[in-house]
């Protein structure tokens, strides 16, 4: 057991009963030729994920650190407290990354260098850049977070073909310009949020593409009242942008 230089990325990942999934996506970050740091937001799973978490912060000291919360406050909060923690720990690059393997941690190295060539400040792993790319989702579910999309695009005037995408890499500098107290959404809205915030701000979003592959393992915690909370909100998100509601903050004041 060595204890590793730290990264400059950070990756977070939010878990909430993953026991199958914990370890065998830590291991696969960390495996990735890029370094990548991971912090875990876990919101008190009592299937036991945090142990398995604090296990491998003992076999990987310094590259993995868990934060672990009283019960389930919400995916944005989990991320805004992440962010708040990358910062203080001097990361110039944080992701965002769902645990159960949705998201393949073999396309984190490929959002990092968007952000590292200057592509963008944001780099959003999308689903729906080079057509639909989801395997192993029902078609109802498909065209839902499709036209989701689409419609997000309509009503904002955001360029990004998946704007609720949650496998997600910002600049340092993004997340200090933004007001975090002041982002409102907890479910997919978040993502929306997130982005339409950025893109606000004058930061550019680019996108990678990737292929989403539906969880193996454990239990999905979408549900029907988290995507309503996205088409509803939009149309907040459009009024806030249009009447100044958005705004940098101070280039001094610090997450």
């Amino acid at each position: 057991m060595t204890t590793q230089a730290k990264a400059d990325t950070l990756v977070i990942i939010p878990m909430y009963n993953e026991k199958e999934n914990a370890a065998a996506i830590i291991d696969a970050v960390l495996a990735l030729d890029t370094p990548f740091d991971i912090l875990v937001i876990d919101d008190n799973s009592p299937d036991g994920t945090a142990a398995i978490v604090r296990e491998k912060m003992g076999e990987h000291p310094g590259r993995v650190d868990i934060i672990e919360r009283a019960g389930k406050l919400g995916l944005g909060t989990a991320y805004i407290e992440g962010f708040r923690w990358g910062l203080a720990h001097g990361y110039e690059y944080i992701c965002e990354m769902d645990a159960d393997f949705s998201h393949n941690p073999k396309d984190l190295p490929r959002l990092r260098q968007a952000l590292v060539s200057g592509q963008g400040d944001v780099a959003v792993g999308s689903r729906y850049l080079t057509g639909v790319n989801v395997v192993n989702w029902p078609m109802g579910r498909v065209l839902m977070s499709y036209y989701a999309s689409k419609y997000v695009r309509i009503v904002t005037g955001l360029h990004v073909r998946d704007t609720t995408a949650g496998f997600v890499c910002y600049r340092a500098e993004v997340l200090r310009a933004m007001n975090l107290d002041a982002i409102h959404f907890k479910g997919y809205a978040f993502q929306i949020e997130m982005k339409y915030t950025a893109h606000v701000l004058g930061f550019r979003i680019t996108e990678v593409p990737i292929v989403f592959v539906n969880r193996v393992l454990g239990t999905s915690k979408m549900n029907s009242g988290i995507f309503g909370e996205a088409l509803f909100g939009v149309i907040k998100l459009k009024w806030w942008g249009a009447t100044g509601r958005i705004k940098k903050r101070h280039a001094a004041t610090r997450q």
